[in-house]
């Protein structure tokens, strides 16, 4: 598994501040992310503050997980940007939050028609999934992605 450094962090002074992925935000998950094989992984720990009832993990920030999840699959494996078009997600069991949790989030791409891509993805805790989703991606053509959204590729460390 090779970590994927996260192309956008040079435009911080520029105003990149993403509430999944930035690593300086102050309120955002600070998300990281690997490429394992044809799969994009990212391990997060749900703190307390991103609670929807006692000790459980928000619905939303579960959907956001898994939202930046696509984005991410997108700009390694495809080498672009886009946006979500569509987003379903089924809850098959809660999540606890604190610190002896560890979500393990993983996507990969299903299939691609044209401009728009079909990703799967699990949110899971020990093993166990507890939810997953599949995700419609509208990928921007790498000369929009690079003019208009700051794109300029997404490497793994050597």
């Amino acid at each position: 598994m090779k970590k994927i450094i996260n192309p956008w962090v040079d435009l911080i002074d520029e105003g990149y501040n993403c509430f999944a992925c930035a690593p300086n935000n102050p309120y955002g998950l600070k998300m990281e992310f690997w490429e394992d094989g044809d799969d994009i992984v990212s391990y997060w720990t749900p703190g307390d503050n991103y609670q929807g009832w006692l000790k459980t993990l928000h619905g939303g920030i579960q959907a956001t997980l898994i939202d930046e999840m696509g984005g991410w699959v997108v700009a390694r494996k495809l080498q672009t940007s886009g946006m979500t078009t569509n987003l379903n997600v089924r809850y098959r069991r809660p999540i606890s939050t604190g610190e002896n949790v560890t979500i393990e989030a993983r996507a990969r791409i299903r299939e691609q028609k044209k401009m728009f891509v079909i990703i799967d993805v699990t949110l899971s805790v020990k093993g166990r999934v507890c939810s997953e989703a599949e995700l419609t991606y509208y990928c921007f053509s790498k000369e929009k992605a690079t003019e208009e959204f700051h794109f300029r590729g997404c490497e793994v460390e050597k």
